[in-house]
């Protein structure tokens, strides 16, 4: 049967990750319902969060079991560590934003392994501006309002070289300003040190994404958003699952039926959202019950999960724009394309 996702520190997810063999064919699968034995595949993610849930529901609720798949998903908690997972053989994909198929490419030490994105996970910048406790702060709806907005402000983002941090350098750019142009430009290390940070007063306005925002708003720590990402940015690749090229084209059926199980999953949640966040709800049972209801909903309101597990070039084209303008992506003379780092033939 599937087994529930794991939370590993660097040397635990390590020491995992090596004991596992993978095998394309599943020879040492476990047997579904049918009694056919079922491939076994490993999913390496950066770090176990809501936006992650279709992979969780098909794992919890035997989607992926019925498909013929027996899968486990590690957390690994090292910088990079989900890919390094891959490229070494022991995790069949990880999940990560697309672009990062991109940086995969250009690794020094890569020995010709290609990635690509096969299913969509998350198709919105899971991201939001708050205020401090008692700041007064007008409401932002477009880059115009952030032109005017960002200088000389104190602002609190993620860690350098990550999404939220790359969103955030995104904006300032896209309105032509630099952290340089703000009071104060505040990396911090996790999403549980802008809390931290914010509560100190060391800055006014914070990105965060969920759990810590809701987190946040029942400590009293920030106000509601005055910033959605999701409705500025629109459609926007944000998390997809990325599986070496050889990997799937040396075994499509595994392919084919991972991502049919993802579409299954994508079903549940748009159209049995009470079988969703019961499942959100048991997977993030470390938290209160009603900050992951409160969290479900916003990103069900937010159209955080797509309807099909296809990638879009548009959503694509946004992500690279991202990267581009947060200047983590430097491509101009030989920009990458949407066939580079997305392959979508199993989810047509």
């Amino acid at each position: 049967m599937n087994k529930r996702g794991y939370f590993l520190s660097r040397g635990c997810a390590a020491a995992a990750l090596a004991a596992l063999t993978l095998s394309a064919c599943g020879d040492n699968g476990d047997s579904g319902a049918d009694g056919e034995e079922l491939t076994e595949i490993v999913i390496a993610e950066p770090v176990h969060m809501m936006g992650y849930l279709p992979m969780y529901i098909a794992m919890d609720e035997g989607i992926f079991e019925e498909h013929g798949l027996d899968v486990e998903i590690y957390s690994v908690a090292e910088g990079g560590g989900h890919i390094n997972a891959v490229l070494a053989g022991q995790a069949w994909g990880f999940i990560g934003g697309p672009e990062h198929n991109s940086y995969v490419a250009a690794r020094p030490d890569n020995e010709g392994v290609e990635t690509k994105a096969i299913s969509a996970v998350v198709n919105r910048g899971n991201l939001y501006l708050v205020p401090r406790d008692g700041v007064e702060a007008p409401a932002l709806e477009t880059m115009e309002d952030l032109e005017d907005f960002f200088p000389g402000q104190r602002i609190v983002t993620g860690a350098s070289g990550g999404t939220e941090n790359s969103i955030t350098r995104y904006i300032l750019n896209e309105v032509g300003l630099s952290p340089d142009d703000l009071d104060a430009f505040q990396e911090a290390t996790d999403s549980a040190a802008r809390l931290t940070l914010t509560a100190q007063g060391e800055g006014d306005y914070a990105f965060v994404a969920d759990p810590v925002l809701q987190e946040g708003l029942n400590e009293g720590v920030w106000g509601e958003p005055i910033l959605s990402i999701p409705d500025l940015l629109g459609e926007y690749s944000y998390s997809t699952v990325n599986v070496p090229l050889a990997t799937y084209e040396d075994d499509p059926e595994t392919a084919q039926a991972f991502v049919d199980a993802m579409a299954e999953a994508l079903r549940v949640i748009h159209e049995d959202p009470e079988t969703a966040q019961a499942v959100a709800v048991e997977q993030f049972s470390n938290l209160e019950e009603d900050v992951v209801i409160e969290v479900f909903e916003r990103s069900i309101a937010d159209d955080l999960w797509p309807s099909t597990p296809y990638v879009t070039e548009e959503s694509i084209t946004m992500a690279l724009d991202v990267v581009r303008g947060a200047g983590a992506l430097e491509d101009e003379d030989d920009p990458v394309t949407y066939e580079d780092i997305a392959d979508m033939r199993f989810a047509e």
